[in-house]
Order: C-alpha cells, then structure tokens, then sequence
C-alpha cells in the first residue's frame, strides 16, 4: 500500500500546526517543507472543512490544528484523504473486467491486507507522531521554527 502525496502533505500540515505555537500561512507552511503552495491549499481546505484544522482570513487569520493533536486519529485521517483505495480492478465493480472474479479469493486477501494496514493507523494520534518534548524539539529544530 503505498499513500498518495496528498495524504503525505495533510500529515506533514498537521504535524506542522502541532509544533507551532502560532497561527501560519499555508505560504509558511509550503515554504518550510519546499512544497507546492497551489497543491497545499487543496490540502488544508479539505483538513479546514473535516474539522482537523482552523483557518481564520484576514490580517490576523491563519491556520491552527481544529482540535487537540491527541483528538486526531492517523487511521481517520488517511480514510478521509485517500480517495481511492482500490488496490486491484476488482474492488471496483464498474471497472472490473476480470475473468477470474467470480472465483478469486484474492479480493478478500487483498481487502484482509488493507483493514490490518489501516487498523495499525487506527492505534495512533497526531500526538503520537510529534512524541515526546525531545522529539518536539527536535521536529521544531528541523522545521526552523
């Protein structure tokens, strides 16, 4: 299983607003991680309208995390910004074209593979992801924040 850019950059937002203390732009944001700005800003506002972040507009606005870091489930997270989890044509009826469906027991395997990747997201927070007070510092020395 491999998670898309989109995903990789809705994490790396979130751990961003986790170590800081302060409201950011997503400028801010894409510049740190040298990232495309454009590509971001469809990130946050899906991250903005599920709740998982905070944008407030104008002078003062910016982004914040939309709750506290150990309220944000990884597994949640990635079901709500992978769009696709069809590891094989068969997992899709209307593309399926496959002679062997309606004796293959790989759909089930690949299904059963796919619940224990997830289930292992499902045991951990954003909280998890930036640790303990050295491993937030370090993520806040990395980051130059």
């Amino acid at each position: 299983m491999r998670l898309t850019r989109y995903t990789d950059y809705a994490l790396r937002v979130l751990m961003y607003l986790a170590v800081t203390d302060e409201r950011c732009t997503i400028a801010d944001i894409a510049d740190r991680y040298q990232i495309s700005k454009n590509h971001l800003m469809k990130v946050v506002q899906q991250l903005n309208q599920q709740g998982y972040v905070s944008a407030t507009r104008g002078k003062s606005g910016g982004l914040k995390l939309g709750r506290d870091s150990a309220q944000i489930n990884l597994g949640e997270l990635i079901r709500h910004t992978e769009a696709d989890f069809s590891m094989v044509e068969c997992f899709d009826p209307a593309s399926d074209h496959c002679r062997l469906t309606q004796a293959c027991r790989l759909k089930g395997i690949i299904d059963e593979a796919l619940q224990a990747f997830l289930s292992v997201f499902d045991q951990y927070t954003l909280a998890d992801l930036i640790g303990n007070n050295k491993q937030h510092t370090q993520l806040v020395r990395l980051l130059n924040l």
